[in-house]
């Protein structure tokens, strides 16, 4: 079912590495620099977070707005504005204890708002399934793999691990699928940090093992670090992972329309079914929650959707399949939400 929804990628070698992360750089691109010259004001000011990955969002989308418009194209005509977050500011304690949603956007979206950047570039994933007042969210670039990629200096695999090895994510959702299919190993779930800093810790060996979004090391040229890449079988992806949202304010029309003219559709849909059914489970990151939609061979939707425990003991999935319209697949991700909520029962989301 998997192969129906996205083709095979090709990788660096995969093999298990013997030595720590001595490539773990990024590009000098993404080091922060100033996009305007003193003596001219910029046409079109991103807001982004600071860590190399939200940087690659931000040059990407820069660099797509500079190929389609040509004013935009000009020296000094685009400027980044790095916007520190909650996310990013506490970096010692679990992101359910410090208040879940809009953690890596509040911050962002109130410099939108109150006219300090123009627009603002999301990881679609952080991004609560409500918007703030005054802001619309009309844009997704094309999607990259959604898949997770496992990174070991001792194993190739999940499955290889020894029983007892310490596996780190900041994932609920990782969490409770790892321990769901691999009881015997342990989950380190406050292991926080951009993606460099967790390869440093796994360098060290504070864990033996972690998982980390496929399209991240991608698109910080990273992949040469992976021992291997989970299945979608084996490992749902979070609610539009790979998907980068680009808002701006509502009663902004040039800028809606520069934004507009980027957007993927096929990613905004896929994107609106997955959010339609994290929005039906009011899920939060207390939750363990994952939700993937794609288009098949015949053009039709799949969606699959997943809610468990924490402790994976308890994992519930479903899944639909329709038309790919906007409207059938919202559809389909609020009845996929229904139904897992029914059979969760009260007490499965407050635990």
């Amino acid at each position: 079912m998997e192969s129906l929804c996205f083709s095979a990628l090709a990788f660096p070698s995969l093999t298990v590495r013997t030595s720590p992360f001595s490539k773990c750089r990024i590009r000098a691109s993404l080091a922060v620099e100033q996009q305007t010259s003193p003596t001219k004001v910029a046409l079109l000011r991103i807001g982004t977070r600071g860590s190399p990955l939200a940087l690659a969002q931000a040059y990407e989308t820069r660099d797509k707005l500079m190929a389609s418009h040509p004013e935009l194209a000009e020296e000094g005509a685009i400027q980044i504005v790095i916007i520190k977050t909650t996310g990013d500011k506490i970096l010692s304690q679990p992101l359910a204890d410090i208040g879940g949603k809009g953690l890596f956007t509040k911050e962002i979206d109130e410099a939108l708002i109150n006219g300090d950047v123009d627009i603002a570039v999301h990881s679609m994933k952080d991004v609560p399934t409500y918007l703030p007042d005054k802001t619309i969210l009309p844009c997704n670039l094309p999607r990259e793999d959604v898949r997770d990629a496992f990174i070991s200096l001792t194993a190739a695999s999940l499955a290889d691990l020894p029983s007892g090895s310490v596996v780190g994510t900041a994932s609920l959702r990782r969490k409770s699928q790892i321990l769901h299919r691999y009881p015997s190993l342990n989950v380190e779930e406050n292991f926080r940090g951009n993606v460099q800093t967790r390869l440093r810790k796994l360098s060290e060996g504070i864990v033996q093992a972690t998982l980390l979004a496929l399209a991240g090391l991608k698109r910080l040229n990273m992949t040469e670090n992976v021992s291997s890449i989970l299945s979608i079988d084996d490992m749902l992806p979070a609610v539009a992972q790979g998907a980068i949202g680009i808002a701006c304010r509502s009663n902004d029309d040039k800028m809606s329309e520069y934004i507009a003219s980027l957007n993927h559709e096929e990613t905004r849909l896929a994107v609106s079914c997955e959010r339609a059914f994290l929005e039906t489970l009011e899920g939060s990151c207390r939750t363990p929650i994952a939700g993937y939609a794609c288009r098949k061979e015949d053009g039709n939707c799949l969606f699959r959707g997943l809610v468990a425990s924490p402790d994976g003991t308890r994992v519930l999935e479903t899944s639909r399949i329709g038309p790919y319209t906007v409207e059938d697949m919202i559809k389909m991700g609020k009845d996929a939400g229904e139904e897992l909520l029914s059979r969760a029962g009260p007490g499965f989301f407050s635990r």
